[in-house]
């Protein structure tokens, strides 16, 4: 079979105000970024207002291995599979990082005949949403140090900024550093370290605001330091919240693309789900919902991490509620969860992986149900859909459909769109169109005035499985400074590892009997959550042992090869 990148750019692809005006967003609302990508503005909401939405499908998955399940694959032809058969369908996905582009996972646009086109488009810079967010979170870092060095007017402490500077590649060296080294003119020497710029708050913020003025009014509230008495820092102190936003104020209008059969696609946002939210944008969401009669909105990793989070975290902000869920699951992902393979990005899976092992594949049951349990848990009808690979039999996929049916799921299919397109998942559109006429109640893991510990307790408990919180002193001292200054409201952006229900990446399946640690806890008072640190998570990714970065050049012709 031809790469992906190969399938790619055989496409026809048809330039963006086509795709906009067949989905009914007029000219004067598309703002063309060269040929094959526009910006679509938010004024397309004023028009739309009165018109009710379409059906919401939020894409899911189990608790992947480090190559992922194909879930932005299943989003992606999913959208083509419902135009398949005669609906208007949106999907919405975000922008990739250009850490996992040129490290462990490659691209994100989907894959085979299921994806976004042009793929080097939404691979790289798109349309510099996130250089923008780098730019202005940088502008930021630069104003408190500029600040500290010209008398300290607000009384800083050096030893209480919180803000970072960021960087959109996995770096491990920055994780820590020291700024300022040199001479008197060069600064004041501190500590200070690097994140991923998809962790920025900025980055959350822009998935969560919901116009260009709610876009200043978050990065205004965003907390930077602290003083020496203890009083928070904010942007709005610095006077800096206004230059921030100048700089960020293309990155609210959604990003319009097109899948590889000619149908609308957003990208835009770009938060993981390990370390911030890991969902596409709200307005992004809205304006789909207004124009299509599917909107499939993709969470990022499994239901533990971006389903929870769209959850409690994004339907909060929007007060929009998805009618089905689709639970991405693949063979040899489950048997991974057996515990009796090892999966690592960069080295050839074990053949064993590849052979047919009904044994390993029940093992790793547990894992399925406990994500179908974890939905159903939010009060949505799921539909478990099994990415099909050449190497799978139909004793596997009957196993796992058994197990899935069993566990409550409304329907099981196996999609081919991978090797087919949207009609590889025509069975699995008519499941999803089935599923989304079914009773839908949106139910929230923890009340909005519940105190932080029993929020967190209650995401570990009810969905992670853990038998109870340890929270170490400094996790401690943060909850009840956060609590007493009248942010016990918020809701909790949980950061932990993505490769299991637990905080260690070892443990497969279902675990239980274990207790998850929080190590730090911190507000992010513009983006309007409490997060918290669990396990070794780290917001800096390093590059692999061999970075996909490696296979990535470009021809004679300019023609990029090796993207994946």
């Amino acid at each position: 079979m031809l790469s992906d990148i190969e399938i790619a750019h055989a496409a026809d692809v048809r330039p963006a105000r086509e795709i906009a005006e067949e989905i009914g967003i007029l000219p004067d609302e598309v703002e063309p970024n060269g040929r094959y990508k526009a910006k679509v503005t938010l004024k397309v909401l004023d028009r739309l207002a009165d018109r009710p939405n379409g059906k919401y499908v939020l894409v899911t998955a189990i608790t992947p291995t480090p190559l992922g399940e194909g879930k932005t694959l299943t989003t992606v032809g999913l959208g083509q599979a419902l135009r398949a058969i005669g609906h208007s369908a949106f999907a919405c996905i975000r922008q990739p990082s250009l850490g996992p582009v040129f490290g462990i996972k490659g691209g994100a646009a989907g894959g085979g005949y299921s994806q976004v086109v042009p793929m080097e488009d939404i691979n790289l810079h798109l349309t510099g949403d996130v250089h923008a967010i780098t730019a202005a979170h940088n502008l930021c870092a630069a104003f408190i140090d500029n600040h500290i060095y010209h008398g300290n007017e607000l009384g800083i402490d050096p030893h209480a900024i919180s803000w970072p500077r960021v960087l959109d590649i996995s770096d491990r060296v920055l994780r820590n550093v020291v700024v300022g080294l040199g001479g008197r003119t060069d600064g004041n020497p501190r500590e200070s370290h690097f994140e991923i710029t998809v962790a920025s708050e900025l980055m959350a913020i822009l998935a969560l605001a919901e116009s260009l003025q709610d876009l200043r009014a978050r990065i205004g509230r965003i907390m930077v330091a602290r003083t020496f008495d203890g009083e928070p820092v904010t942007t709005e102190d610095l006077k800096v919240a206004g230059a921030m936003t100048v700089l960020m104020k293309e990155t609210i209008k959604p990003n319009l693309m097109q899948n590889i059969e000619g149908g609308a696609v957003f990208v835009h946002a770009g938060p993981f789900a390990n370390i911030a939210q890991g969902n596409s944008s709200i307005v992004a969401d809205r304006i789909a919902l207004k124009l299509a009669d599917y909107v499939v909105t993709e969470a990022g990793f499994g239901a533990d991490m971006g389903a929870e989070k769209f959850v409690n975290m994004k339907c909060r902000a929007s007060g929009l509620a998805p009618d089905a869920a689709v639970l991405v699951c693949t063979v040899r992902g489950l048997k991974a969860h057996s515990g009796r393979f090892e999966v690592k990005p960069g080295r050839p899976l074990d053949p064993a992986l590849l052979a047919e092992d009904l044994d390993a594949l029940e093992a790793g049951m547990p894992n399925l149900a406990k994500q179908v349990a974890n939905v159903h848990a939010f009060g949505i009808p799921v539909v478990v859909a099994i990415n099909t690979f050449p190497t799978d039999t139909p004793a596997e996929h009957a196993l796992i459909a058994g197990h899935a049916k069993a566990a409550g799921a409304f329907a099981v299919v196996s999609h081919r769109m991978h090797a087919e397109g949207g009609r590889g998942g025509a069975e699995l559109a008519e499941a999803v169109v089935e599923a989304c006429e079914q009773p839908s109640h949106l139910t929230f893991t923890y009340p909005d005035d519940a105190p932080i510990r029993e929020k967190i307790a209650a995401i570990a408990t009810n969905v992670y499985g853990a038998s109870g919180v340890d929270f170490s002193f400094e996790a401690s001292r943060a909850i009840q400074t956060i609590s007493e200054a009248g942010l016990c409201e918020l809701p909790v952006c949980m950061a932990k590892t993505h490769l299991s229900l637990t905080h260690d990446p070892k443990l497969k399946g279902a675990p239980s009997g274990w207790r998850l640690p929080v190590r730090e806890v911190h507000v992010s008072a513009g983006a309007g959550f409490v997060y918290a640190l669990c396990g070794d998570i780290t917001t800096m990714p390093g590059l692999p042992g061999k970075p996909a970065g490696e296979h990535i050049d470009i021809d004679a012709e300019g023609n990029i090869i090796g993207l994946s």
